[in-house]
């Protein structure tokens, strides 16, 4: 898959519209490592440019790589 939000997408719709098991880690300036990691529970929707959150959103370009049940299924290099 060439971006975050395409693998998102695939994966959205290849388990039933369901993210369980996904995990999305991201860039986050300032937390420990810089980057955070979220649980494809917590995604409420995939828009066009952000993730989007019940507390916010987290852009597509920030993700820099996206596991399901621990198999990774996207990476790029952290900028």
């Amino acid at each position: 898959m060439s971006n975050a939000r395409e693998a998102l997408n695939e994966l959205k719709w290849r388990y039933d519209r369901k993210l369980e098991g996904i995990k999305v880690y991201y860039v986050h300036r300032g937390a420990p490592g810089d980057f955070k990691v979220l649980d494809g529970e917590d995604i409420e929707d995939l828009g066009r440019s952000f993730i989007k959150l019940l507390d916010g959103e987290i852009p597509y370009h920030r993700v820099f790589k996206i596991s399901k049940d621990g198999e990774v299924v996207f990476s790029r290099e952290r900028s």
